[in-house]
């Protein structure tokens, strides 16, 4: 048996949920902690499936304001779109009146052709790589995941001159907590954590806050853990762009994700 990485309580009225953001949800130095991007984008996605019902093929949220620890995040659903066999949907996070994220999706299956085309890097699997304890991990959602490097550097303060010139970095992650589903909602999550790219792409102490995140899902199948393929793209004017392929252990790609953070510099 498995469960959510996340629990959503059902609102007072048809198409509305609550999330309790607490501590185990969040990022950010102790005393100013605000919940994770990713949580933000993952808790869209599994309202607006509990809504519709039918599983997300791609989601996307727009970062407006920080929900802090304590908050109990009103998440509202609107589907302006129902065909026979996909699903528009909207979904906004509210803190009381106050706008957290909106988010946009579609939702739904079709019997169609089917491949893929993207192949998983060749590099050293889950059990070949040496574990590394994420920088943040005593302070909250960080600490929910056991990460692998695979290539390139994931280091709170990379070494001097440690620059990947592709700007890649192939990072196992895996829940720390054996029972969590591997789902679209747990990927969701996984896909906001580009901003290790960003040292390994600089060699500098850096992070990013996220401005938006997209997720699209390939075939989702069971698997221990995730090989996140991450590229940083470009930086200018002061923001980050970077993508991630995720894929299973036997190389599925279960998602392709992209994001714009406002880049942080802490060296």
């Amino acid at each position: 048996m498995t469960r959510p990485f996340l629990s959503l309580e059902p609102g007072e009225q048809p198409g509305r949920y609550v999330l309790s953001i607490d501590a185990r949800l969040c990022v950010g130095p102790e005393g100013r902690q605000f919940m994770f991007g990713g949580v933000g984008l993952a808790s869209a996605v599994a309202a607006m499936e509990a809504a519709t019902g039918r599983p997300a093929l791609w989601a996307t949220a727009h970062y407006i304001a920080y929900a802090r620890p304590g908050t109990r995040a009103d998440i509202r659903i609107s589907m302006p779109a129902q065909g026979k066999s996909i699903t528009q949907a909207r979904a906004t996070l509210l803190d009381g009146e106050r706008e957290i994220l909106s988010a946009s999706a579609a939702l739904g299956s079709r019997e169609s052709l089917s491949g893929q085309w993207a192949a998983m890097p060749d590099v050293p699997g889950w059990d070949a790589c040496e574990e590394h304890p994420h920088w943040n991990a005593h302070l909250g959602v960080s600490g929910r995941f056991r990460f692998r490097p695979a290539r390139g550097v994931f280091a709170d303060k990379p070494p001097e001159g440690a620059t990947a010139k592709d700007g890649r970095l192939c990072l196992w992650i895996q829940p720390a907590e054996a029972d969590v589903a591997i789902d679209r909602v747990l990927l969701a999550v996984v896909a906001d954590f580009l901003s290790p790219g960003i040292r390994n792409a600089t060699g500098r102490r850096t992070g990013g806050n996220s401005l938006d995140n997209t997720i699209r899902y390939g075939d989702i199948v069971p698997t221990r853990c995730v090989l996140c393929d991450i590229t940083i793209e470009t930086i200018a004017s002061g923001i980050v762009h970077g993508s991630m392929r995720i894929f299973a252990e036997d190389g599925t790609l279960m998602a392709v994700a992209s994001q714009s953070m406002i880049l942080r510099v802490r060296d």
